[in-house]
């Protein structure tokens, strides 16, 4: 700074300092040097209020007629301007582009990359990196870019384009692009602005044009987001897409065998390396226990997670969604720029207003064309008039410009009634100036098929404005002929069940415990060793005196002395089941009860007894299955007491709550009690029902009764591919996508099935009983294009056979399964149905059985004596295909 500049300053400031400034922080007026004190925080006020908007408008949120934020407008309409057909360097195009955006170039590669990515606007060339592994693409001098044919046809019309100047006034770039397609909502965007933001998730091609036929034929219509990487996704709090919904979007894993799992799809807005980062710190962190985990991800996705030895497979991929990325949440917030200003709009109401402009560019095109139309016809009409009427022969006597014009206006004038507007004064003008080559090579008959062609096209034209909503409707459908192939939903929609974090979780700590001095925890390692647990657990303890809290696990915890009971606490376990005696502090009677601890407060204090001061607990059993021991009750010897011994039956003792009493067992003082006999549980099996929407087993009632289980029962899994396998009732367990049966298991059940042998190509039919099995097997054999066509357990099935092709009219012909075949093992072929081709099998009404002359047909050694007798329930599971 000068030294003049300097000077200047001081003598201000020295004249700020000496002038009287008033109350409101300004110099009177009548002061020698008038100086205004602006405030700061008004400048402030005012202009982060201007930056907010520019930012909010200009470069963060989406516009909702053409669904693009500013950069990505500006992108495509240099793009157009380049456009040859040929493709340009993605740094030419940036540079381009700088002519209307002025933000720098970083900004403009990097939305140029994500319209590239988005595989619909803009056909790529070189490595454009990969939405999958989080891969960069390569430097903008080594990778091309034009625009598609879609964008081509969809996105640009310059004749119903608003135009406005461009930040230097050099330019004009479109206000916004007529985009006659939902764009935004095929996208989906995301952006950050001041104090604003806007997420929304991107739908499927094909879904959004068949949502915009329903919405224009006036039915009824839903859209759900679907995401470029795949997955699986519980939209059921979707709330269309406005702020305060949410999406839980899950990675698509498999169970190649017990100890590996593999990853084929990633949640959306995860890569494989996030995606095996979060795995390796869950496991790090002892939530799950893998051994190894390997990517070997190319064009798909595929990471192999190997389990270390004993993990359950089931409880790993549950924790994986419970503790990794491969579960996610997503918050979707519909915000768009409407006239000049945010605002929130479901995806379903942004949907229609995209519908809508789509109605009204059509019509707009339609109108311009009419127009044009119009006056072709009218000057083609004027043209042909004055050349075959000769007219322009009127002009060669006139010597000025105004009389040629009316020479040739009087000219016209009989035939002006055959036109259908006015002759103006340009009209003439252009007549003026045909070339005398086109005058003497003029065709009659050309000129007529041209204005029979116009007329025609007139006709056309005025029929789609008189019908634009058809006319949409047959737009979008050559839309999706065209540009619809290999654009099916890649997202899965499901109803995900809530995983219990703590039913998943790997124990990664051990639990010890003092019972003299009443700490237990993780760190007690002199202490005495309970069991494994994890650092997220609630530990149940129970006391001499009856009472009871359940407490967070810690290194080290104070429940009190005197513990008799320590465990890891499962709430709503209904199942186990304590059985205890007490001797109640105020009666002194010993009292019994058994008794499930459900759902309780943590670090609240509850009581098994009256809660009477010593009260204290005699004997105590805690009894997973509900089990019901014998137990032996010595008394006190007391005069007039004959016996002094007698036995307890708990089984005879109903199950009641935790805060019941219990029942009298003696008024007399216990001397001890021993058990005498364990006993065996008296709750009987455990329902089991399956929830088809999330393909889970639970014992809450949700979805269908499988049946009662217990100990060594299995549920039999048939998939539509024609595999089988046995599972336990576990509720952690997974079930295949396919799945078609899911029951209780029968050893000695009979199947029938129909099923089409693509090596042999042709239909068999055979019997046989499953084998028990945990791994899956086929059977329809091992060619991968042979497929089930139906499965019944009817014990005398009947199946219709329909034939095609050449035999189409050949009589449909009945199949008796249990005569026509014998039961063998299902690794048989089976026996071919027919020789004709086949254009149906279906199922028909079985019969009752065989007669008393028939005999029942005899199994083959390996499965002697296995069918069962006939099933009340009847047929269960069959299924017929349009072959």
């Amino acid at each position: 700074m000068s030294e003049e500049e300097l000077e200047n300053i001081e003598n201000s400031e020295e004249s700020m300092d000496e002038g009287p400034i008033g109350p409101d922080g300004e110099v009177p007026s009548d002061s020698d040097d008038l100086h205004t004190v602006v405030h700061l925080s008004g400048m402030y006020q005012e202009w982060f209020l201007d930056y907010a908007s520019y930012v909010i408008l200009e470069r963060a949120v989406p516009h909702l007629h053409d669904g693009l934020k500013p950069v990505q407008r500006r992108i495509l309409h240099s793009m157009k301007r380049l456009d040859d057909g040929r493709y340009n360097k993605v740094a030419n195009i940036i540079g381009h582009t700088m002519q209307f955006h002025p933000h720098g170039d970083a900004s403009i590669g990097d939305a140029l990359v994500q319209l590239g990515q988005k595989d619909l606007l803009v056909d790529t060339q070189g490595n454009w990196g990969n939405i999958l592994t989080g891969d960069g693409s390569a430097a903008p001098r080594y990778i091309e870019a034009r625009l598609s044919k879609f964008a081509l046809e969809v996105v640009f019309n310059p004749k119903t384009t608003e135009w406005k100047q461009s930040y230097d006034g050099r330019n004009k770039e479109p206000v916004t692009l007529p985009v006659k397609f939902p764009l935004l909502l095929y996208q989906g965007v995301e952006g950050i602005a001041v104090g604003l933001a806007s997420k929304i998730l991107p739908h499927n091609f094909n879904e959004l044009i068949d949502a915009g036929i329903q919405y224009l034929k006036g039915n009824e219509f839903e859209i759900l987001p679907d995401f470029p990487t795949g997955g699986m996704a519980d939209f059921s709090r979707y709330n269309d897409g406005i702020r305060g919904g949410t999406v839980k979007v899950r990675a698509r894993i498999e169970k190649l065998d017990k100890k590996h799992l593999i990853i084929t799809e990633v949640p959306y807005g995860k890569t494989t390396t996030s995606l095996i980062e979060s795995i390796v710190k869950a496991n790090d962190k002892g939530k799950i226990k893998i051994k190894k985990i390997d990517d070997n991800t190319a064009a798909n996705v595929e990471i192999i997670v190997q389990l270390a030895s004993g993990i359950s497979s089931d409880k790993t991929l549950d924790a994986l969604y419970a503790f990794t990325d491969c579960e996610v949440p997503i918050s979707p917030n519909s915000c768009v720029i409407e006239g000049d200003k945010p605002v929130f709009l479901g995806v379903n109401e942004m949907l229609r207003h995209a519908v809508d402009n789509t109605v009204s560019l059509l019509k707009l095109e339609l109108e311009i064309r009419l127009n044009e139309l119009e006056a072709d016809w009218h000057f083609s009409s004027l043209e042909k008039i004055f050349i075959e009427k000769r007219i322009y022969r009127d002009i060669e006597e006139c010597e000025t410009w105004d009389s040629i014009i009316e020479a040739i206006d009087k000219g016209l004038e009989p035939y002006k009634k055959l036109l259908r507007r006015e002759v103006t004064h340009e009209d003439i003008v252009k007549l003026t100036e045909i070339r005398i080559k086109r005058i003497s090579k003029f065709d009659s008959f050309k000129s007529d098929d041209h204005i029979k062609g116009i007329e025609e096209e007139i006709l056309e034209v005025k029929n789609h404005l008189n019908n634009i909503i058809p006319y949409t409707i047959n737009y979008y459908k050559q839309i999706k002929k065209r540009y619809g192939k290999g654009k099916e939903r890649r997202t899965e929609i499901r109803n995900f069940d809530t995983i219990v974090a703590t039913k998943v979780v790997a124990t990664n700590q051990k639990l010890y415990v003092n019972w003299k001095e009443g700490f237990f925890g993780t760190s007690l390692k002199k202490d005495e060793f309970v069991c494994d647990c994890s650092d997220i657990d609630d530990i149940l303890t129970i006391r001499r005196d009856g009472s009871f809290q359940v407490t967070k696990i810690d290194e080290k915890v104070f429940a009190g002395k005197d513990i008799i009971h320590i465990a890891v606490f499962k709430k709503n376990d209904s199942r186990t089941i304590y059985n205890l005696v007490y001797r109640d502090g105020k009666s002194g009677y010993a009292m019994m009860k058994r008794s499930a601890i459900t759902g309780i407060t943590r670090e609240k204090g509850y009581n098994l007894t009256k809660n009477n001061k010593n009260s204290r607990i005699l004997y105590f059993s805690a009894n997973p299955n509900g089990e019901a021991e014998t137990i032996k009750v010595t008394l006190k010897p007391r005069p007039r007491i004959r016996n002094l011994n007698f036995e307890l039956d708990f089984s005879e003792l109903a199950i009641k709550g935790r805060d019941a009493h219990g029942n009298i067992l003696t008024k007399n003082a216990v001397h001890k009690i021993v058990i005498k006999e364990k006993g065996v549980s008296t709750l009987g099996g455990r329902k089991i029902w399956f929830d088809e929407d999330v393909l889970r087993l639970n014992a809450d009632g949700r979805g269908r009764l499988l049946g009662e289980f217990a100990g060594h029962d299995r549920l039999l899994v048939i998939t539509r591919s024609g595999k089988f396998r046995l599972s336990t009732f576990d509720l952690e367990n997974h079930f295949e996508d396919d799945l078609y049966i899911l029951e209780k298991y029968k050893p000695k059940k009979v199947y029938s099935v129909i099923y089409y042998d693509a090596e042999q190509d042709y239909y068999y039919v055979k019997r046989f009983v499953l084998e028990p099995g945990e791994k899956l097997l086929s059977f329809v054999g091992d060619h991968p294009e042979s497929r089930m066509v139906s499965i019944t357990e009817v014990e005398y099935p009947r199946f219709e056979i329909n034939f095609g092709g050449k035999n189409k009219n050949r009589k449909p012909e009945i199949i008796e399964v249990a005569e026509f075949i014998s039961v063998k093992s299902y690794k048989a072929k089976g026996k071919r149905l027919t020789k004709y081709q086949v254009e149906l099998v279906k199922e028909v009404e079985p019969i009752e059985g065989f007669t008393e002359d028939e005999q029942s047909p005899e199994l083959p050694p390996e499965v002697d004596e296995k069918i069962d007798e006939p099933d009340e329930e009847g047929s269960n599971g069959q299924m017929t295909l349009d072959l």
